[in-house]
Order: C-alpha cells, then structure tokens, then sequence
C-alpha cells in the first residue's frame, strides 16, 4: 500500500509545470485573441499590397474597424477555439518542459542557471513545442484569414475540428504541419527572447534589490521579455503566417518554396522593414500575452507550493 501512495505525489510534482504552463497560456490568449486577429490582417493586407501595388491602411485600428465592420464584434474571436487548443498544447509544452528542465539543473548543480543553460532549455522547450502546437496554429492562421478572402475562396470552416478534419481529408495528413518550419523557428526565437529573459531579468533584479521575486521584479521581468520576444521574433511570424495561408494558383504553383524563399520575396516585395510590419500591433499582441502568461504562471505557482506546505 506504501508504494502507490509514495507513486502519486511524483506524478502530480512532474506534470504540474506543464499543467501549470497550459493554464497560464490559455489565460492570456483569452485576453489578447482580438489583437491577434488585427495582427494577423495587417500581416496578409500587406502582403496583398505589396503584390497587386495597391495602397491599404495598415493602421490597426482601421484593420479593427474593418473587422467589426465585415464581420461584427465576434470577427475579433474568430478562431478562439483553435487558439485554446494551441496554447493548451503549445504553451503546456513549452513552459511546462523549460521549467522542469530547469529545475532539474537547478537541483543538480546548486546553483542558478547560467545564460547559456537558460537558451538552451528555452530552445529546447520551444522546439517540441511548435511541433505539437503546429496543427491548431495553422488552423488559427485560416480562420482570421478566411475573411480576406473572396466568398468563393473561403474555406469556411466551422470550428477547429472541423478545420483539422478538412485539412486532412483535402491535403494529407502532414498537411497539418504546413508551415512547420517557420512555426519553429519563431518558437525557438520567442522561447529564447521570453523564457530566457524573464528569468535572467529577475536574477539580475533579486540580486540588485536584494529581495526575491517581488511583484514588481515579476512585472518588469516580463515587460522585458514581452518586448525582446516580440522584436525578435516577428519577422519570422510574418512569413509563418504567409506560408500556412498559401493556395495554389490556377497552374497548382505555391507563391512560396519555403520559409527562406518567403522572407526573400517578402523583403523584395515589401522591403526589409516590410517584414517587421504592424510592429506596434504585434509588440501589443505579443507582450501583453507573454506577461499574462509569465505572470499567471508563477502566480498559479506560488499559491500551489504555498498550498502544498499547508
């Protein structure tokens, strides 16, 4: 009888960063899916304009306008379902690995991690989780598109099963990792921007205030890490976002042979600046929601532990 009761606490010790991890992502998408939604026009109205050399208001309260306008209020959520689906695999992933990987060397070594340490986890942790996310993201890609489509060119799809199921049946099971390769990367690039940061941030700020963890240490951390993130990973969401949206012209041709052919193209379409397009939007989406996650996480971390003690 000793042994299943000694079993049990070690399952929920290990699963509860990823649990953890999933909970706090999907907190955050909640609050940030409308600016998710503009982001994501801005990023296909750009590269529209920069094909038919039309000019088209990038501002992202227009694009909301537009939004709200097209399709009502709800527009803004378009795709929700898909978007909890991918942080309740993404973010359960990736933040629940790089904190027990983390831990783990923590442990071991007696001693925080150093900078190298932490981009290798935070790589590590992101790699793994694109790869399992990369379905739903896709499907949240086609979901806020679909709208700047023309009626006959949309795909309507009616909820995310029904998108994954489609998706399937019309293009092949490996379909669902359309996109794969810049969904990894800009993974590895968030994850080494956010995770990495955030932590070294509140070392740097424990030892300088000689406190541990505060909430405001907490706050700039993450405001640190949502800026860094999002600077450095948007070049590679755009072109995420152009590949998993492409359809074959009339000749079956695809605009793009792959992540380095579009961030080529798009760069001589749309300029080298084109590909940091909607930045204000992208630091406003990105930030707000890597500081609701971080913040939520170890909100939801400590009330655990503390708990635990009790």
């Amino acid at each position: 009888m000793s042994n299943p009761q000694k079993q049990k606490p070690g399952i929920l010790s290990t699963l509860q960063p990823f649990l953890i991890g999933g909970v706090s992502g999907m907190f955050a998408t909640l609050c940030i899916q409308p600016i998710d939604t503009v982001k994501v026009r801005i990023q296909i109205l750009s590269e529209d304009a920069g094909r038919t050399g039309q000019k088209v208001s990038v501002n992202p309260i227009t694009v909301a306008k537009q939004t709200i306008a097209s399709d009502g209020v709800a527009g803004l959520y378009r795709g929700l379902d898909s978007a909890i689906m991918r942080q309740a695999l993404y973010a359960t992933v990736r933040l629940g690995l790089f904190r027990t990987i983390s831990d783990k060397i923590k442990e071991a070594k007696k001693r925080n991690l150093t900078i190298l340490e932490k981009a290798g986890a935070s790589l590590t942790a992101g790699f793994f989780g694109s790869i399992i996310g990369n379905p739903a993201d896709l499907a949240l890609v086609r979901f806020q598109a679909d709208t700047l489509l023309p009626q006959d060119q949309r795909r309507n799809y009616k909820h995310v099963f029904d998108a994954l199921f489609r998706i399937v049946k019309e293009e092949g099971f490996f379909a669902l990792w359309k996109g794969c390769t810049p969904t990894v990367y800009r993974a590895l690039v968030i994850n080494l921007g956010m995770l990495s940061t955030f932590d070294e941030v509140k070392e740097r700020l424990n030892a300088y205030t000689n406190t541990v963890d505060t909430l405001q240490t907490r706050v700039i951390a993450s405001g640190c890490s949502g800026i860094i993130a999002s600077l450095m990973s948007l070049p590679v969401d755009n072109a995420k976002t152009k590949i998993q949206r492409m359809r074959p012209d009339e000749n079956g041709k695809l605009p793009y042979s792959g992540f380095v052919d579009c961030m080529k193209k798009s760069a001589q379409r749309e300029g080298i600046l084109g590909l940091w397009v909607g930045l204000p939007t992208f630091i406003t989406r990105v930030a707000p929601h890597i500081i609701l996650t971080l913040l939520a996480q170890d909100a939801i971390t400590i009330y655990v532990n503390a708990r635990k003690q009790h």
